[in-house]
């Protein structure tokens, strides 16, 4: 299995981590929910990785996929980037954009519900791919904020 940056940033990290990988359908709707269907794990331990701009500036956010973001729990004006910038910015494709690892880390906000759980998923760069860990090592990496965002 060919490495990602974000597999890169945890293994430099020295974090435990768990790597899952499926089977992407192109036609997924959701490529979320798509991950959570096929490993087999609960959609409140799957984190979507939504890249947003507040006054043209990016940031990222990291919800349940079940859930929607609140894009006024991030502040005024914030509205979903553009995907063509998100993804030169991050140096990931949507679908695959991982808040680990990126070309230029964003400042990275988790939703407070991650706290939940003992182990949490996100994208591990690319789609098909999922990285497990826990929420403390997702801070970590990404010196994320933890606070409520999802609605």
């Amino acid at each position: 299995m060919a490495s990602t940056p974000a597999l890169a940033a945890a293994e430099r990290a020295g974090i435990d981590f768990a790597l899952y990988e499926y089977e992407h359908d192109p036609a997924a709707e959701s490529y979320g929910l798509e991950a959570a269907e096929k490993l087999g794990v609960d959609p409140a331990r799957v984190f979507k990785t939504l890249v947003v701009s507040a006054d043209g500036e990016l940031a990222v956010a990291c919800v349940p996929v079940a859930s929607q973001l609140d894009l006024k729990a991030l502040g005024k004006r914030v509205r979903m980037a553009d995907r063509t910038q998100a993804e030169r910015t991050t140096g990931y494709v949507a679908g695959g954009i991982s808040p680990i690892g990126q070309r230029r880390r964003l400042p990275t906000h988790l939703d407070a519900s991650a706290r939940e759980h003992e182990k949490i998923m996100v994208s591990a760069g690319r789609r098909g791919l999922q990285i497990e860990l826990s929420p403390d090592d997702f801070v970590r990496l990404t010196e994320a904020q933890v606070h409520p965002i999802s609605g």
